[in-house]
C-alpha cells in the first residue's frame, strides 16, 4: 500500500512538472515571438516577421493556449501584418493570413485587457484594414465590382475613419444597383471633406435622382445654391427640375439670375419665354422668343412659339392685320425649318381659316393629309 501511494505521488509529481514544462514552452514560444515581432515593427525585415509566426503558431497549438489572451494577441498582430507584408500570399497558409487576425481578434474580449493594449488592437485593425484595401483595388482593378464593394466595406469597418473609403464605396453602390447606399456612402464622404464644392452637389443630387428621391434631389440643389449662388450647373439642374415638374412659377426667379450669367444661351431663352408665357406674362414672353431667334434664326421652337403669340392675339382681335402678318410670318419659318412639324401646319390651318383665305387654308391642309400618309 505504501509502495501504490508512493508510485502515485510519484506519477502526480511528474505529471505536474510534464504540464508545467508545456506551459513554460509556450510561454517562452509567444515571448520569443512577441520580441521577433517586435523587431519586425523597428526593422521591416520578413524574415524576422515569418519566425514570429513560426513561435506564434507553436504557442498556438494546444486548446488551452488557443484562448489564452497573449497569445490570441501576439496571433493577430503577426498574421494581420503578413496579411500586408504577403499580400500576394507567397508563404503557405492554412487559412489566409486575414481570417485568422480576425478569428485571434475575436477572442481579444478582455476589456481591461483590452484597454492596456489598446495601442496593438489599434495596430492590428490598421493592418486589417489595408489588407483589405489591397484586395479591394485588386478587384476592382479586375473589373469584379461586387467583390471590390464588399473588400472596401471591410475597409470602412476596420479603418475606424481612418482611411475613407466613403467615395469609392458610394460609386460601387451606385454601379451595383444599390442607390440608397450610394446616396448614404457619398452624405458620409461629403462630412470628410474640409470644403465642399459645386461638383460634390451635383453629384449628391445626381445620386437622389437614381435612387428615385426628387424631393431631396431638388432640396440638395437649392441647399448648394445657398453656397455657390453663381454656380450655372446647379441653377440649371434646379430650373430644368421646376420645368419638368410644370412649375414654372418656380423657374421665374430663378431665370433672371441664370439670364445674367448665361445671357446667350438659347435653351435658356426658349424656356424663359416659355415660362413666363405660362404665367400669363405674354410681353416677357415675346422678349425671350426674340432673343432665341436672334441667336438662332433657324430655331424653331422659337419661331413655333412666338408665331403661336401672335396668332393667339389676331383670334382675339381679327382686324389687326400686323398681328396677322407677324404670326404668318413666324409659322412659315417654323414650317420651312421642319416641313414635317404638324404643329405648325395645324396653326397655319387655324390661321387662314380664321382670315377666311381659302386658297393658303386649302394648301394647308393638302400638305397635312400628305405628310399624314407618308
Amino acid at each position: 500500500m505504501l509502495l501504490f501511494k508512493l508510485k502515485s505521488r510519484f506519477f502526480l509529481i511528474f505529471l505536474l512538472l510534464f504540464i508545467g514544462q508545456g506551459v513554460v514552452y509556450a510561454q517562452s514560444d509567444e515571448k520569443e515571438g512577441r520580441n521577433n515581432f517586435a523587431m519586425y515593427t523597428k526593422s521591416g525585415d520578413f524574415t524576422v516577421l515569418e519566425k514570429a509566426r513560426k513561435f506564434s503558431d507553436n504557442a498556438y497549438k494546444d486548446h488551452r493556449d488557443s484562448i489564452a489572451y497573449k497569445n490570441n494577441l501576439l496571433r493577430a498582430l503577426v498574421y494581420s501584418s503578413l496579411a500586408v507584408a504577403d499580400s500576394n500570399r507567397k508563404l503557405k497558409y492554412t487559412k489566409d493570413p486575414i481570417e485568422e487576425a480576425k478569428f485571434a481578434l475575436s477572442r481579444l474580449n478582455d476589456n481591461q485587457l483590452n484597454y492596456e493594449n489598446e495601442a496593438q488592437i489599434i495596430y492590428i485593425h490598421r493592418k486589417l484594414s489595408n489588407a483589405y484595401l489591397i484586395l479591394g483595388k485588386r478587384a476592382l482593378n479586375n473589373n469584379k465590382l461586387e467583390e471590390a464593394y464588399n473588400n472596401f466595406k471591410e475597409v470602412d469597418a476596420f479603418s475606424k475613419s481612418g482611411i475613407n473609403v466613403k467615395h469609392n464605396l458610394s460609386v460601387l453602390s451606385s454601379r451595383l444597383d444599390k442607390p440608397e447606399e450610394a446616396v448614404n456612402y457619398y452624405k458620409d464622404y461629403l462630412e470628410s471633406l474640409n470644403k465642399l464644392s459645386p461638383e460634390n452637389v451635383l453629384i449628391l443630387a445626381d445620386l437622389y435622382s437614381k435612387a428615385g428621391n426628387p424631393t431631396e434631389q431638388l432640396n440638395t440643389l437649392l441647399d448648394g445654391l445657398d453656397v455657390f449662388p453663381n454656380n450655372k450647373d446647379i441653377l440649371f439642374e434646379a430650373i430644368n427640375i421646376y420645368a419638368d415638374n410644370g412649375s414654372y412659377d418656380a423657374v421665374i426667379p430663378l431665370i433672371s439670375v441664370a439670364h445674367e450669367l448665361d445671357p446667350e444661351n438659347i435653351k435658356l431663352n426658349y424656356l424663359a419665354g416659355y415660362a413666363y408665357e405660362i404665367i400669363g406674362n405674354r410681353k416677357l414672353a415675346a422678349q425671350y422668343y426674340e432673343t432665341v431667334i436672334k441667336l438662332d434664326d433657324n430655331n424653331y421652337d422659337g419661331n413655333y412659339e412666338l408665331g403661336l403669340l401672335f396668332l393667339k392675339d389676331y383670334i382675339s382681335d381679327t382686324t389687326n392685320v400686323e398681328n396677322f402678318e407677324l404670326a404668318e410670318k413666324y409659322l412659315l419659318k417654323a414650317n420651312e425649318i421642319d416641313p414635317n412639324s404638324e404643329n405648325a401646319l395645324k396653326s397655319l390651318a387655324v390661321l387662314y381659316e380664321k382670315s377666311a383665305d381659302i386658297i393658303q387654308y386649302e394648301r394647308v391642309k393638302n400638305q397635312l393629309n400628305q405628310n399624314t400618309f407618308n
